[in-house]
C-alpha cells in the first residue's frame, strides 16, 4: 500500500503515471459523451421535434446508462479495474460511432443511452485505481484533479463541433468516437490492476460485491445521504449542461459554433477552480467543508449569470465564475465519496452514489426544465431546476461526517464504522 506522505510521494513514479493514464482515459470518454450536447440544435432540427421531446429523449437514455452502470460497477468490484477500463473504452466508441447512423429519435436516446452506461464506467473504474494507488498524504490531488478529465473533455469536444458541425453536420461529429479506440493499447501497456484490489484477492476468494452491500455495515447512512446529495447537485447539472449550448443559442442569440465554443471555454478554465478546490479540499479544510462552500457559491454564480449579465462577455465571465465552483466541487466531492467507500465496494460505492445518482438526475433535469421552460421560457426554468436543486444539494452534505484528509483509506473506515 502506498503510505509514503514526503514531497518525493507526490511525483512517485507509478501512481503518477496510473494518474495521467486514467486522465487520459476519462478526459477521451468525456469528450465522446458530451457530442451529444453540442449537437443538440442539429438533431432537434433534423427529427423535426421541439426541445421538450429531446428532454425527454435525454431523460431516457440516462435511465437506461444509469441501470447500466450500476451492474458495471458491481462487475467492476469483483472482476477489476484495469479489465473494465479497456473494455468500457473500446465498447463506448463503437456506440459512440453509431450515433452517425441512427435512423430515428428513438434510436438515438437508445446509443445515447448504451454510451453512457458504458463511457460513464470510466468514473468509478479510474477513479477506483487513482484513490487505491495515490499516496495518503495527496490521495485528495490524485482522486481531485482527475475530475478535471471532465472539463477537458468537453473542451476538446467543443473543438471538434466548432469545427465539424458547421461543416459537415451532427452525423460527421460523432464519427470523431473513433479517437478513443487506440487508447485502449495505452491502459493495457502501461496500466496495472490497483494494488489494494490484487492484495485483497490474494488474502482470500474475489471480494462478492453487490449494491445491497451498501445498506449494511452501518453503511446506510452514508450512501442514501450521499446518493440524495449527488442526485440533487445533477438535477442541477445534469439539467443544465447539456442544455447550456441551446441556452446560449436560443436565449442569448449565439450562433452553433460560439455557442459550443462558449461552453466549452468555460469548462477549460474552470480547471483553475478544480485545482483550488482540491488544493483547499485537502490541506485547508476538510473535504465535506470545502464541497458545501464550492456548491453554495456555485448556486450563487449560477443565479448571477442567468439574472445578472447581458453581453456576452459578462455571460462568458460569470460563465466560467461558475463553472469553477460548479463543476470545480467534482474535485473533492469525488475524493470524499471514493475514500467513504472500502476497498472492495468501491466501485460499486462510486457507481451508485455517483454514476446513478449522475444519470438519474441528468434525467429528472431535463424533463423538468423542459416542462418548465415551455411556459416560463429559460431564466426561470433554469433557476428552478438548475440553482435551487444545486443549493439544495450543498446543504445536504451538512449531514456527513468530517474527517481530517490524508488518512489511509482503511482509517477512515474504521472511523466511520466507530
Amino acid at each position: 500500500m502506498n503510505t509514503a506522505v514526503g514531497p518525493s510521494a507526490l511525483a512517485g513514479s507509478y501512481p503518477l503515471r496510473a494518474f495521467f493514464i486514467c486522465l487520459g482515459a476519462y478526459a477521451l470518454s468525456q469528450m465522446d459523451l458530451a457530442l451529444f450536447g453540442y449537437a443538440l440544435k442539429e438533431i432537434r432540427q433534423e427529427f423535426g421535434v421541439e426541445t421538450t421531446t429531446i428532454t425527454y429523449a435525454i431523460g431516457a437514455a440516462n435511465v437506461i446508462g444509469g441501470l447500466m452502470l450500476v451492474g458495471l460497477g458491481v462487475v467492476t468490484d469483483r472482476v477489476g479495474r484495469r479489465s473494465m477500463m479497456m473494455l468500457a473504452t473500446l465498447v463506448s466508441s463503437v456506440f459512440i460511432v453509431l450515433h452517425a447512423i441512427a435512423p430515428s429519435l428513438l434510436a438515438l436516446a437508445l446509443l445515447r443511452g448504451l454510451s453512457l452506461g458504458t463511457g460513464g464506467l470510466l468514473y468509478p473504474a479510474t477513479g477506483a485505481i487513482v484513490t487505491e494507488e495515490a499516496p495518503s498524504r495527496f490521495r485528495g490531488l490524485y482522486a481531485g484533479m482527475l475530475q478535471t478529465g471532465y472539463p477537458i473533455g468537453w473542451f476538446l469536444g467543443s473543438v471538434l463541433a466548432a469545427l465539424l458541425l458547421p461543416l459537415f453536420g451532427w452525423r460527421a461529429l460523432f464519427v470523431t468516437g473513433l479517437i478513443s479506440l487506440p487508447f485502449v493499447l495505452v491502459i493495457h501497456r502501461l496500466l496495472r490492476e490497483s494494488s489494494r484490489f490484487t492484495e485483497q484477492c490474494a488474502a482470500g476468494a474475489r471480494p462478492k460485491a453487490s449494491v445491497a452491500e451498501l445498506f449494511r455495515h452501518g453503511m446506510a447512512y452514508r450512501t442514501t445521504v450521499l446518493f440524495l446529495a449527488q442526485y440533487l447537485f445533477v438535477v442541477a447539472y445534469g439539467g443544465t449542461f447539456q442544455l447550456f449550448p441551446l441556452y446560449f443559442h436560443d436565449a442569448r442569440g449565439f450562433d452553433v459554433a460560439d455557442a459550443a465554443f462558449l461552453v466549452g471555454l468555460g469548462n477549460l478554465i474552470a480547471i483553475g477552480g478544480y485545482a483550488v478546490a482540491a488544493l483547499v479540499g485537502e490541506f485547508l479544510l476538510t473535504r465535506r467543508t470545502t464541497v458545501v462552500l464550492w456548491t453554495l457559491a456555485g448556486s450563487l454564480c449560477f443565479v448571477w449569470l442567468l439574472w445578472g449579465t447581458s453581453t456576452r462577455s459578462e455571460a462568458l465571465v460569470a460563465f466560467s465564475v461558475m463553472c469553477a465552483f460548479f463543476l470545480g466541487v467534482a474535485a473533492v466531492k469525488f475524493a470524499f465519496v471514493a475514500e467513504v467507500f472500502p476497498t472492495h465496494l468501491r466501485a460499486t460505492g462510486l457507481a451508485f452514489c455517483g454514476s446513478l445518482a449522475v444519470t438519474l438526475g441528468s434525467a429528472t433535469g431535463p424533463v423538468l426544465i423542459g416542462r418548465t421552460l415551455r411556459e416560463h421560457g429559460w431564466d426561470v426554468a433554469f433557476t428552478a431546476f438548475g440553482a435551487v436543486p444545486l443549493f439544495l444539494a450543498g446543504l445536504m452534505y451538512l449531514f456527513l461526517k468530517p474527517l481530517p484528509s490524508g488518512l489511509d483509506v482503511d482509517e477512515i473506515e474504521r472511523r466511520l464504522r466507530a
